[in-house]
Protein backbone atom coordinates (compact mmCIF):
# COMPACT_ATOMS: atom_id res chain seq x y z
CA UNK A 1 0.00 0.00 0.00
CA UNK A 2 2.64 2.47 0.74
CA UNK A 3 4.81 1.78 -2.43
CA UNK A 4 1.49 2.35 -4.24
CA UNK A 5 0.62 6.02 -2.85
CA UNK A 6 4.31 6.91 -3.50
CA UNK A 7 3.92 6.07 -7.09
CA UNK A 8 0.45 8.01 -6.66
CA UNK A 9 2.49 11.42 -5.57
CA UNK A 10 5.56 11.10 -7.43
CA UNK A 11 3.01 10.44 -10.52
CA UNK A 12 0.92 13.31 -9.52
CA UNK A 13 4.55 15.83 -9.06
CA UNK A 14 5.38 14.96 -12.52
CA UNK A 15 1.71 15.74 -14.43
CA UNK A 16 1.97 18.86 -12.37
CA UNK A 17 5.25 20.02 -13.48
CA UNK A 18 4.70 19.34 -16.91
CA UNK A 19 1.47 20.94 -17.09
CA UNK A 20 3.70 24.26 -15.68
CA UNK A 21 5.73 23.70 -17.72
CA UNK A 22 3.00 23.87 -21.40
CA UNK A 23 1.43 26.76 -19.10
CA UNK A 24 4.70 28.81 -19.41
CA UNK A 25 5.42 27.87 -22.78
CA UNK A 26 2.00 28.56 -23.66
CA UNK A 27 2.19 32.11 -21.87
CA UNK A 28 6.05 32.79 -23.35
CA UNK A 29 4.16 31.99 -27.19
CA UNK A 30 1.00 34.63 -25.76
CA UNK A 31 3.50 37.36 -24.98
CA UNK A 32 5.73 36.95 -28.69
CA UNK A 33 2.42 36.80 -30.45
CA UNK A 34 0.99 39.92 -28.88
CA UNK A 35 4.14 42.14 -29.00
CA UNK A 36 3.27 44.76 -31.79
CA UNK A 37 5.28 46.85 -34.14
CA UNK A 38 5.65 50.17 -32.05
CA UNK A 39 7.12 48.10 -29.07
CA UNK A 40 10.34 48.19 -31.60
CA UNK A 41 10.69 51.57 -31.86
CA UNK A 42 13.43 53.54 -30.14
CA UNK A 43 14.15 57.12 -29.47
CA UNK A 44 17.46 58.90 -28.94
CA UNK A 45 19.13 61.95 -29.58
CA UNK A 46 21.54 65.06 -28.94
CA UNK A 47 22.18 68.64 -28.23
CA UNK A 48 24.95 71.00 -29.59
CA UNK A 49 25.38 74.46 -27.98
CA UNK A 50 28.15 76.72 -29.15
CA UNK A 51 29.95 79.83 -28.34
CA UNK A 52 32.69 80.82 -30.91
CA UNK A 53 33.67 84.59 -30.31
CA UNK A 54 36.39 83.70 -27.81
CA UNK A 55 39.90 85.36 -29.01
CA UNK A 56 38.54 86.59 -31.97
CA UNK A 57 40.41 88.67 -33.93
CA UNK A 58 38.75 89.25 -37.42
CA UNK A 59 34.65 89.39 -36.65
CA UNK A 60 33.96 89.49 -40.40
CA UNK A 61 35.21 85.79 -41.40
CA UNK A 62 32.08 83.81 -41.65
CA UNK A 63 30.92 80.36 -42.63
CA UNK A 64 27.00 79.96 -43.56
CA UNK A 65 27.27 76.02 -44.09
CA UNK A 66 29.54 75.80 -41.35
CA UNK A 67 28.13 77.84 -38.41
CA UNK A 68 26.16 81.01 -38.53
CA UNK A 69 26.92 81.92 -35.26
CA UNK A 70 30.35 81.92 -36.47
CA UNK A 71 31.46 86.35 -37.00
CA UNK A 72 29.89 89.34 -35.86
CA UNK A 73 26.09 89.03 -34.57
CA UNK A 74 27.25 85.83 -33.40
CA UNK A 75 26.59 84.77 -29.47
CA UNK A 76 25.68 81.72 -27.42
CA UNK A 77 24.13 79.05 -30.43
CA UNK A 78 22.03 76.38 -30.69
CA UNK A 79 23.50 74.41 -33.72
CA UNK A 80 21.60 71.52 -33.52
CA UNK A 81 18.40 69.76 -31.64
CA UNK A 82 17.94 66.24 -32.70
CA UNK A 83 15.39 63.96 -32.13
CA UNK A 84 15.92 60.42 -33.46
CA UNK A 85 12.79 57.77 -33.81
CA UNK A 86 14.30 54.72 -35.80
CA UNK A 87 13.31 50.49 -35.44
CA UNK A 88 13.07 47.38 -36.75
CA UNK A 89 9.39 46.99 -36.92
CA UNK A 90 9.62 44.01 -39.24
CA UNK A 91 12.75 41.42 -39.99
CA UNK A 92 12.92 43.12 -43.15
CA UNK A 93 11.50 46.58 -42.71
CA UNK A 94 13.50 49.01 -40.40
CA UNK A 95 12.85 53.20 -40.19
CA UNK A 96 14.66 56.10 -39.31
CA UNK A 97 13.29 59.21 -38.91
CA UNK A 98 15.21 62.39 -37.84
CA UNK A 99 13.54 66.19 -36.92
CA UNK A 100 15.93 69.23 -35.75
CA UNK A 101 14.40 71.75 -34.06
CA UNK A 102 17.32 74.11 -34.17
CA UNK A 103 17.73 74.89 -37.73
CA UNK A 104 18.15 78.57 -39.35
CA UNK A 105 16.00 80.23 -41.62
CA UNK A 106 18.33 83.53 -41.52
CA UNK A 107 20.63 84.45 -39.06
CA UNK A 108 17.75 86.47 -37.60
CA UNK A 109 15.87 83.39 -37.44
CA UNK A 110 16.55 80.83 -35.54
CA UNK A 111 15.10 77.15 -33.79
CA UNK A 112 12.43 76.13 -36.55
CA UNK A 113 11.78 72.43 -36.87
CA UNK A 114 13.08 70.88 -40.15
CA UNK A 115 13.43 67.64 -41.68
CA UNK A 116 16.83 65.84 -42.07
CA UNK A 117 15.96 62.36 -42.38
CA UNK A 118 12.81 60.25 -43.06
CA UNK A 119 13.64 56.72 -44.92
CA UNK A 120 12.67 53.18 -45.04
CA UNK A 121 15.35 50.26 -45.39
CA UNK A 122 13.54 47.07 -46.91
CA UNK A 123 15.53 44.21 -46.66
CA UNK A 124 15.93 41.62 -49.67
CA UNK A 125 17.06 39.00 -47.74
CA UNK A 126 16.56 37.47 -44.44
CA UNK A 127 19.76 38.86 -43.00
CA UNK A 128 19.35 42.48 -44.63
CA UNK A 129 22.44 42.12 -45.95
CA UNK A 130 21.16 43.46 -49.12
CA UNK A 131 18.82 46.53 -48.53
CA UNK A 132 16.94 49.65 -50.72
CA UNK A 133 16.42 52.50 -48.93
CA UNK A 134 13.93 54.92 -49.86
CA UNK A 135 12.91 58.57 -48.80
CA UNK A 136 15.43 61.39 -47.37
CA UNK A 137 18.84 60.20 -46.40
CA UNK A 138 22.66 60.83 -46.17
CA UNK A 139 24.13 60.50 -49.92
CA UNK A 140 27.09 58.25 -49.74
CA UNK A 141 29.98 60.62 -50.92
CA UNK A 142 32.30 60.78 -48.12
CA UNK A 143 32.99 59.31 -44.69
CA UNK A 144 32.86 62.56 -42.95
CA UNK A 145 29.55 63.66 -44.56
CA UNK A 146 27.78 60.80 -43.27
CA UNK A 147 29.57 60.25 -39.90
CA UNK A 148 27.22 61.93 -37.60
CA UNK A 149 27.36 65.23 -35.95
CA UNK A 150 27.41 63.24 -32.23
CA UNK A 151 30.36 61.53 -33.12
CA UNK A 152 32.63 63.81 -35.55
CA UNK A 153 35.48 65.70 -33.19
CA UNK A 154 35.90 68.66 -35.31
CA UNK A 155 33.12 71.08 -34.94
CA UNK A 156 32.16 71.14 -38.47
CA UNK A 157 32.82 69.29 -42.03
CA UNK A 158 35.12 70.13 -43.63
CA UNK A 159 34.16 72.16 -46.99
CA UNK A 160 36.15 70.38 -49.71
CA UNK A 161 33.47 67.26 -49.43
CA UNK A 162 30.70 68.94 -47.43
CA UNK A 163 30.49 71.53 -50.57
CA UNK A 164 28.89 68.48 -52.47
CA UNK A 165 25.59 68.51 -50.41
CA UNK A 166 23.57 70.99 -48.16
CA UNK A 167 23.13 69.39 -44.74
CA UNK A 168 24.68 66.17 -46.92
CA UNK A 169 21.28 64.76 -47.77
CA UNK A 170 18.70 64.45 -50.69
CA UNK A 171 15.64 62.62 -51.85
CA UNK A 172 16.83 59.31 -52.73
CA UNK A 173 16.57 55.54 -53.86
CA UNK A 174 19.99 53.87 -53.03
CA UNK A 175 20.95 50.54 -52.94
CA UNK A 176 23.30 49.28 -50.05
CA UNK A 177 25.36 45.38 -49.53
CA UNK A 178 27.43 44.48 -47.14
CA UNK A 179 27.49 41.17 -45.40
CA UNK A 180 26.55 40.74 -41.78
CA UNK A 181 30.22 40.67 -40.26
CA UNK A 182 30.43 43.62 -42.04
CA UNK A 183 27.58 45.35 -40.89
CA UNK A 184 28.31 44.08 -37.16
CA UNK A 185 32.09 46.04 -37.45
CA UNK A 186 30.21 49.24 -38.58
CA UNK A 187 27.85 49.36 -35.77
CA UNK A 188 30.97 48.65 -33.19
CA UNK A 189 32.91 51.20 -34.62
CA UNK A 190 30.39 54.23 -33.81
CA UNK A 191 29.04 52.36 -30.50
CA UNK A 192 32.42 51.18 -29.26
CA UNK A 193 32.96 55.09 -29.64
CA UNK A 194 35.72 54.84 -32.40
CA UNK A 195 34.33 57.39 -34.66
CA UNK A 196 32.99 55.70 -37.26
CA UNK A 197 30.64 56.43 -39.75
CA UNK A 198 27.66 53.95 -39.52
CA UNK A 199 26.21 51.14 -41.92
CA UNK A 200 25.83 52.44 -45.64
CA UNK A 201 27.15 49.65 -46.76
CA UNK A 202 30.55 47.65 -48.33
CA UNK A 203 28.49 48.31 -51.73
CA UNK A 204 26.44 51.68 -52.33
CA UNK A 205 24.67 52.93 -55.19
CA UNK A 206 21.53 54.81 -56.31
CA UNK A 207 19.57 58.06 -57.66
CA UNK A 208 18.84 61.11 -55.79
CA UNK A 209 17.11 64.41 -57.28
CA UNK A 210 20.17 66.54 -56.91
CA UNK A 211 18.83 69.76 -55.18
CA UNK A 212 19.97 68.94 -51.57
CA UNK A 213 17.72 68.49 -49.01
CA UNK A 214 13.96 69.12 -48.51
CA UNK A 215 14.38 70.43 -52.17
CA UNK A 216 12.21 69.25 -55.16
CA UNK A 217 14.03 68.26 -58.43
CA UNK A 218 14.50 71.05 -61.00
CA UNK A 219 15.16 69.77 -64.12
CA UNK A 220 13.49 66.14 -64.48
CA UNK A 221 16.96 64.09 -64.37
CA UNK A 222 18.51 62.68 -61.45
CA UNK A 223 21.72 62.06 -60.12
CA UNK A 224 23.61 59.16 -59.96
CA UNK A 225 26.33 57.96 -57.53
CA UNK A 226 28.45 54.97 -56.38
CA UNK A 227 30.59 53.96 -53.47
CA UNK A 228 32.77 51.19 -52.48
CA UNK A 229 34.41 50.70 -49.18
CA UNK A 230 36.06 47.67 -46.90
CA UNK A 231 37.31 48.25 -43.60
CA UNK A 232 39.32 45.69 -42.37
CA UNK A 233 41.34 44.55 -39.12
CA UNK A 234 45.07 44.74 -39.62
CA UNK A 235 46.60 43.49 -36.22
CA UNK A 236 45.18 45.41 -33.22
CA UNK A 237 44.37 48.38 -36.07
CA UNK A 238 40.82 48.35 -38.39
CA UNK A 239 41.37 50.52 -41.57
CA UNK A 240 38.64 51.73 -44.07
CA UNK A 241 39.48 52.67 -47.67
CA UNK A 242 37.12 54.18 -49.89
CA UNK A 243 36.06 55.23 -53.09
CA UNK A 244 32.99 57.22 -54.37
CA UNK A 245 31.26 59.61 -56.68
CA UNK A 246 28.66 61.08 -58.14
CA UNK A 247 27.35 62.61 -61.61
CA UNK A 248 24.18 65.15 -62.66
CA UNK A 249 22.86 68.71 -63.43
CA UNK A 250 22.00 71.00 -60.68
CA UNK A 251 19.50 73.22 -61.30
CA UNK A 252 20.65 77.07 -59.44
CA UNK A 253 17.40 78.49 -58.50
CA UNK A 254 15.68 82.47 -58.63
CA UNK A 255 16.37 83.05 -54.62
CA UNK A 256 19.81 82.25 -55.00
CA UNK A 257 20.47 84.73 -57.65
CA UNK A 258 21.67 88.01 -57.15
CA UNK A 259 20.02 90.93 -59.28
CA UNK A 260 22.51 91.89 -61.99
CA UNK A 261 24.82 88.14 -61.80
CA UNK A 262 24.71 86.57 -65.49
CA UNK A 263 24.24 82.77 -65.62
CA UNK A 264 23.60 79.93 -68.21
CA UNK A 265 20.39 79.01 -69.85
CA UNK A 266 17.61 77.00 -67.46
CA UNK A 267 20.40 77.73 -64.95
CA UNK A 268 21.14 74.16 -65.34
CA UNK A 269 24.86 73.34 -64.66
CA UNK A 270 27.09 69.92 -64.68
CA UNK A 271 27.98 69.02 -61.51
CA UNK A 272 29.78 65.60 -60.90
CA UNK A 273 32.75 64.40 -58.10
CA UNK A 274 34.90 61.35 -57.54
CA UNK A 275 36.19 61.65 -54.12
CA UNK A 276 38.52 58.98 -52.10
CA UNK A 277 39.26 58.46 -48.29
CA UNK A 278 41.76 56.31 -46.08
CA UNK A 279 40.53 56.46 -42.49
CA UNK A 280 42.55 54.81 -39.63
CA UNK A 281 40.59 53.94 -36.54
CA UNK A 282 42.01 55.49 -33.38
CA UNK A 283 42.84 52.84 -31.63
CA UNK A 284 44.75 54.62 -30.36
CA UNK A 285 46.00 57.09 -33.03
CA UNK A 286 43.29 57.77 -35.89
CA UNK A 287 44.18 59.44 -38.99
CA UNK A 288 41.48 60.36 -41.26
CA UNK A 289 41.50 61.73 -44.73
CA UNK A 290 39.75 62.78 -47.98
CA UNK A 291 40.57 63.89 -51.29
CA UNK A 292 37.94 64.97 -54.03
CA UNK A 293 38.17 66.72 -57.32
CA UNK A 294 35.11 67.53 -60.25
CA UNK A 295 33.30 70.50 -61.78
CA UNK A 296 30.36 72.15 -60.83
CA UNK A 297 28.78 75.96 -60.95
CA UNK A 298 30.99 78.41 -59.55
CA UNK A 299 30.55 82.50 -59.21
CA UNK A 300 33.63 84.24 -61.74
CA UNK A 301 34.64 87.68 -60.91
CA UNK A 302 36.51 88.19 -64.06
CA UNK A 303 32.98 87.79 -65.79
CA UNK A 304 30.46 88.63 -62.90
CA UNK A 305 28.86 85.22 -64.41
CA UNK A 306 28.02 81.49 -62.85
CA UNK A 307 30.16 79.04 -64.97
CA UNK A 308 30.90 75.48 -64.63
CA UNK A 309 34.44 75.13 -63.16
CA UNK A 310 36.64 72.69 -61.69
CA UNK A 311 36.87 71.97 -58.10
CA UNK A 312 39.53 70.26 -55.41
CA UNK A 313 40.01 69.82 -52.31
CA UNK A 314 40.62 67.81 -49.24
CA UNK A 315 41.52 67.17 -45.71
CA UNK A 316 43.79 65.49 -43.18
CA UNK A 317 42.73 65.00 -39.54
CA UNK A 318 45.06 63.22 -36.80
CA UNK A 319 43.28 62.16 -33.38
CA UNK A 320 44.30 60.13 -30.58
CA UNK A 321 42.11 58.35 -27.81
CA UNK A 322 43.01 58.39 -24.37
CA UNK A 323 40.97 56.90 -22.03
CA UNK A 324 41.30 58.20 -17.97
CA UNK A 325 39.38 55.97 -15.71
CA UNK A 326 35.52 56.00 -17.17
CA UNK A 327 36.47 59.27 -19.05
CA UNK A 328 37.81 59.49 -22.90
CA UNK A 329 39.59 62.32 -23.93
CA UNK A 330 40.10 62.50 -27.86
CA UNK A 331 43.10 64.99 -28.59
CA UNK A 332 42.50 66.03 -33.16
CA UNK A 333 44.25 68.13 -35.45
CA UNK A 334 42.66 69.17 -38.92
CA UNK A 335 44.70 70.48 -41.93
CA UNK A 336 41.59 71.22 -44.46
CA UNK A 337 41.81 73.36 -48.24
CA UNK A 338 39.21 73.77 -50.61
CA UNK A 339 39.99 75.66 -54.20
CA UNK A 340 35.93 75.51 -55.53
CA UNK A 341 32.05 76.46 -55.92
CA UNK A 342 29.15 76.26 -53.13
CA UNK A 343 26.24 75.76 -55.61
CA UNK A 344 23.77 75.74 -53.18
CA UNK A 345 24.83 79.45 -51.67
CA UNK A 346 23.88 82.67 -53.24
CA UNK A 347 25.52 83.05 -57.00
CA UNK A 348 27.25 79.38 -56.86
CA UNK A 349 29.80 81.58 -53.98
CA UNK A 350 33.32 80.44 -55.23
CA UNK A 351 35.36 79.72 -52.26
CA UNK A 352 39.07 79.90 -51.80
CA UNK A 353 40.08 78.02 -48.23
CA UNK A 354 42.63 77.25 -46.29
CA UNK A 355 42.53 76.51 -42.71
CA UNK A 356 43.57 74.53 -39.42
CA UNK A 357 42.25 73.60 -36.33
CA UNK A 358 43.64 72.43 -33.03
CA UNK A 359 41.21 70.83 -30.22
CA UNK A 360 40.18 68.59 -27.66
CA UNK A 361 37.09 66.29 -26.99
CA UNK A 362 36.64 65.48 -23.23
CA UNK A 363 33.66 62.91 -22.58
CA UNK A 364 34.08 62.70 -18.47
CA UNK A 365 30.33 60.55 -18.66
CA UNK A 366 28.06 58.84 -21.80
CA UNK A 367 25.19 61.91 -22.05
CA UNK A 368 27.84 64.36 -21.81
CA UNK A 369 30.82 65.86 -23.78
CA UNK A 370 32.50 68.89 -24.11
CA UNK A 371 35.44 70.62 -27.21
CA UNK A 372 37.17 73.80 -27.34
CA UNK A 373 39.15 74.21 -30.59
CA UNK A 374 41.39 77.07 -32.06
CA UNK A 375 40.85 77.75 -35.38
CA UNK A 376 43.49 79.37 -37.73
CA UNK A 377 41.48 80.30 -41.41
CA UNK A 378 42.04 81.88 -44.63
CA UNK A 379 39.19 82.41 -46.77
CA UNK A 380 38.42 83.56 -49.59
CA UNK A 381 34.63 84.17 -50.65
CA UNK A 382 32.76 85.96 -53.17
CA UNK A 383 29.43 86.69 -55.29
CA UNK A 384 27.60 89.54 -57.24
CA UNK A 385 27.54 91.30 -54.29
CA UNK A 386 30.49 90.64 -52.39
CA UNK A 387 33.80 90.42 -54.57
CA UNK A 388 37.63 90.42 -53.30
CA UNK A 389 36.45 89.53 -50.14
CA UNK A 390 39.41 87.70 -48.62
CA UNK A 391 38.95 87.23 -44.57
CA UNK A 392 41.79 85.99 -42.66
CA UNK A 393 41.44 85.49 -38.87
CA UNK A 394 41.81 83.29 -35.79
CA UNK A 395 38.93 82.25 -33.12
CA UNK A 396 38.31 79.74 -30.22
CA UNK A 397 35.26 77.48 -30.40
CA UNK A 398 33.26 76.15 -27.60
CA UNK A 399 30.50 73.37 -27.68
CA UNK A 400 28.73 71.38 -25.45
CA UNK A 401 27.14 68.12 -26.23
CA UNK A 402 24.36 66.39 -24.55
CA UNK A 403 23.62 63.05 -25.73
CA UNK A 404 20.34 61.10 -24.56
Amino acid sequence: MNKLLTLFLLSSLVTKGQTDSARKETASENVVKSKKWYDNISVRGYMQVRYNRLLETNPQLKCDQCDRSIGEGGGIFLRRMRIIFYGQIHERVYFYIQPDFASSASSTSLHFGQLRDAYVDVGLDRKNEFRIRLGQSKVPFGFENMQSSQNRLPLDRNDALNSAFSNERDLAAFFYWAPDNKRRMFSALVNEGYKGEGDYGIVAFGVFNGQTANKPDQNNGLHVVARITYPYQWGNQTIEPSIQAYTGRYVITSDQLSPGVKFAEGNNYIDQRIAATFVLYPKPFGLQSEFNIGRGPQFNTDTDSIEVKNLKGGYATFNYLLKIGKQVVFPFFRAQFYNGGKKFETDARSYNVNEYEWGVEWQPFKNFEFVAEYVKSKRRFEDFKNQNNLQRGNLLRLQAQLNF
